[in-house]
């Protein structure tokens, strides 16, 4: 199995023994006095970020909440006409479909220098903020019921016993659940790899059609013990919070913020051994933005480890981009996680076609 390079994962999740200085970011000068921010992590983040951000440099700063999905296609929808300055986070692959859509814009903050590599857009069309890890949420009474251990592996999901006892967002909506579908994707490609050299990738180091028809199989198959496809990709691990079902496919960093809030000793947080997939959560400026300064402003702000630790004041515990930015002792340690070697660009040039053939051909296949 292809894995993540040691020496670029470690300059992401910023454990870094040496430390880092982080150079003061230049300060844009906003011709606007108000920003609208498009944001895609949970409510009470985007809360406090536009709260921190107004009281920072004074601009009147609001937003709107929407998943990954959703705001890829509202801010498709509105392309002409762009209600929206900055879009803050969510998995990069949806920014890398915007931009290949040209509906975001290049813009190079002071703070792009202390980034690793690969949370770096191409010609700076999008900058990461935060990492986190897909894993499985389990309702422990609920496991114990059914007489399972919590899942371990991808093809645990597909036990039998696990029918209507699953959730996971919809592909479509929900940036965690195309990061699940890419992970198979991926993890399909690396075994024809292993059983049959040259049919898992093309020339290019891109996951071939036959790959991406094996991981639409699985769904299908998965499919047959999911309860439900929620619209936001935090909210199937509320439900095994509450007893609703026994699995949630989550980023772990949200079935944290549940032991934290309340749910220690409810749901337990596992990971698949063969791989799983990870998100560098991006930010992007919106291409024609309505207040295009004060949104560069935001850009810079939120490099900044004054910015990226406020996360952990809600209990989201993402690791944070910039190195200089303290981790919480609660957040998941990803040197542990066998991390997929996950493609963002070839993610995000699949995406449009994947999300269609999955509401097309998963989502409304009965269950037996």
């Amino acid at each position: 199995m292809k894995r993540l390079s040691l020496v670029v994962f470690c300059l992401m999740i910023v454990v870094a023994v040496a430390p880092v200085v982080t150079p003061a970011p230049t300060q844009v000068q906003a011709q606007e006095d108000t920003l609208t921010v498009l944001c895609t992590p949970q409510e009470d983040w985007c809360v406090a970020m536009t709260q921190a951000f107004e009281e920072e440099t004074g601009i009147e700063t609001s937003y709107v909440r929407m998943s990954s999905g959703e705001s890829l296609a509202r801010i498709r929808a509105t392309q002409d006409d762009p209600e929206f300055s900055v879009w803050w986070g969510g998995p990069a692959d949806a920014f890398i479909a915007a931009y290949e859509e040209d509906l975001i814009e290049p813009y190079e903050p002071e703070l792009a220098s202390v980034l690793a590599p690969n949370a770096v857009g191409e010609d700076h069309s999008w900058h990461g903020v935060y990492v986190g890890a897909l894993g499985f949420c389990s309702n422990v009474s609920f496991l114990e019921e059914l007489g399972i251990d919590p899942p371990t592996s991808w093809d645990d999901l597909l036990d039998p016993a696990l029918k209507s006892n699953v959730a996971m967002a919809h592909p479509a909506t929900s940036g965690t659940a195309f990061t699940a579908f890419w992970t198979i994707v991926t993890l399909k490609a690396d075994e024809f790899e292993a059983a049959e050299e040259g049919t898992g990738y093309d020339e290019d180091g891109m996951p071939t059609q036959e790959a991406i028809d094996a991981a639409f199989e699985y769904y299908s198959e998965l499919h047959q013990n999911i309860l439900q496809y929620t619209r936001s990709g935090a909210a199937p691990g509320q439900m095994a919070g509450t007893g609703e079902i026994a699995v949630a496919i989550i980023f772990s960093h949200d079935c944290v913020k549940l032991q934290v809030e309340g749910f220690e000793g409810v749901v337990v947080n596992t990971f698949p051994e063969e791989g799983t997939g990870y998100e560098i959560g991006g930010m992007a400026l919106i291409k024609n933005a309505p207040e295009p300064e004060a949104a560069k402003m935001w850009i810079e702000w939120a490099l900044t480890p004054e910015a990226q630790v406020i996360g952990q004041d809600v209990n989201s515990l993402q690791l944070p981009t910039n190195p200089d930015t303290p981790v919480s002792e609660l957040s998941v340690n990803l040197s542990e996680v066998n991390l997929v070697d996950y493609n963002f660009v070839a993610a995000g040039m699949n995406r449009v076609e994947i999300v269609e053939r999955f509401d097309a051909e998963i989502a409304p296949q009965p269950t037996e």
